[in-house]
């Protein structure tokens, strides 16, 4: 693997719902897309047929959204989440004092959380980076991507179901 090439966990169900997500996208999704695009373009004029930009669009969107997905069950770690030892690891929720405001979120990839309004912090993260495997009750700071020190205290670490 590339240096910048970053490894996420991600729960079993979380990676075989983007498996079903990349499979539907590279089947299914490029032949609608494809059929859309011949579509607009019988239309006539390419220069002004909206239509066929906004066809093209998508299909620049779900290309992105194949290769993102592609990399990302490439290189994730699968598995359930951890069971919460009080300690921050990648899948556990963490309710942490952040810059003097209490928060919760999950360690991991966002796609773990799917569709709920569920915030989360990659490990890769200034702030994951900084709290991983630190126990409950602990105290660190992380320097933001502005430059500044934040002050962050481990409140709270749970198993995430």
């Amino acid at each position: 693997m590339s240096q910048d090439t970053q490894v996420s966990f991600l729960t079993r169900d979380a990676f075989d719902r983007l498996t079903e997500e990349l499979e539907r996208l590279s089947t299914a999704g490029r032949d609608d897309i494809a059929k859309k695009i011949e579509e607009a373009r019988e239309e006539g004029d390419l220069k002004e047929n909206g239509g066929y930009h906004a066809a093209k669009d998508e299909q620049g969107k779900i290309e992105a959204r194949i290769v993102q997905l592609t990399q990302l069950l490439r290189t994730a770690t699968v598995s359930e989440a951890p069971t919460s030892r009080g300690i921050v690891e990648p899948g556990t929720l963490v309710t942490a004092t952040i810059a003097g405001d209490t928060s919760t979120f999950l360690i991991g990839n966002r796609e773990i959380a799917g569709d709920s309004d569920l915030k989360v912090y990659s490990e890769q993260s200034p702030l994951g980076e900084a709290i991983l495997g630190l126990k409950q009750g602990a105290k660190t700071s992380y320097l933001a991507p502005n430059g500044k020190e934040i002050a962050v205290k481990v409140d709270k670490v749970e198993t995430y179901s």
